[in-house]
């Protein structure tokens, strides 16, 4: 079973190294597409000579645009979209591929994450809860994260599932509303796959990404809108019953600037699943 992951990629040349390198020691067969929308940062002098991944140099419309293009040219039956400020856990992908043989007739599933901050240092956590249509529409958090998210090659070549090329920052949470819509079967992990790097540059915290979540929730239901603060706290006590917030101390070994070569162990003694608002 052939696992794809797509990196979206422009500007971003130190954190794509640390993004490759945690896909290339998976132990797992995996095909790593790069989508560059034609850096000048330095990316081209070393991506098109990596043999770890398939890099592809061209123009897109965006984000989203690019994952569309990487999941294209893919072949794996298990796909995934990693940005260049993400990387995966070591044995991520073996359990991923290892749920997906057990449970054929699930199609997508979310595992947990890590968020760290520029030096890869414990921020918090962010355990992962099965989505709900409502939640998804009306909250400016979801129950997800994208890093985190695995998916059959069906959901694109069968139920057409690409994510909307015209959104820039939000188009995670218009995909995932869709693919709810359409009844799709998901699972949650229940394990620590990824890592989220709070760089401080994040597209998610830019004025586009506020815009395209305030136009979001204002294009859902009316008395989807008036039941906001109720949904908001059947979310959060759904993911207090499942441990959401807290947690027992343990370890996550990740990439780092300062060290390229092999993963960095961070301990974590206290760990917390509060982030922003959420």
């Amino acid at each position: 079973m052939l696992l794809s992951i797509v990196t979206p990629s422009f500007q971003s040349s130190p954190w794509l190294k640390l993004c490759i390198a945690s896909v290339a020691d998976q132990g797992v067969e995996v095909e790593h597409i790069v989508q560059d929308a034609g850096s000048n940062d330095g990316t081209l002098d070393w991506l098109p000579f990596d043999q770890r991944v398939r890099a592809f140099v061209e123009k897109d419309s965006g984000m989203y645009d690019a994952v569309n293009r990487g999941l294209k040219k893919s072949s794996g039956e298990i796909c995934a979209y990693l940005n260049c400020d993400e990387q995966y856990l070591p044995g991520a992908l073996r359990a991923v591929k290892k749920f997906f043989q057990e449970n054929p007739s699930v199609e997508m599933v979310f595992g947990d994450c890590v968020i760290v901050n520029s030096s890869g240092e414990f921020l918090c956590h962010r355990k992962s809860l099965v989505p709900l249509r409502l939640h998804s529409l009306v909250s400016h958090n979801l129950s997800i994260l994208s890093c985190a998210t695995f998916f059959r090659r069906s959901l694109f070549e069968k139920r057409g599932l690409f994510f909307n090329p015209q959104l820039r920052d939000l188009g995670d949470a218009d995909w995932l509303v869709r693919c709810i819509s359409q009844k799709v079967p998901m699972a949650s992990l229940k394990t620590f796959t990824s890592a989220f790097t709070n760089t401080g540059e994040n597209m998610s915290a830019k004025p586009n990404a506020q815009r395209e979540r305030k136009n979001f929730v204002a294009a859902a239901p009316r008395w989807a809108r008036a039941m906001r603060p109720l949904v908001i706290a059947h979310h959060r006590l759904r993911k207090l019953a499942a441990g959401g917030y807290s947690g027992k101390p343990f370890q996550y070994q990740i990439y780092i600037r300062t060290q390229l070569e092999k993963r960095t162990v961070f301990d974590v003694k206290n760990p917390s699943g509060r982030w922003n608002s959420d």
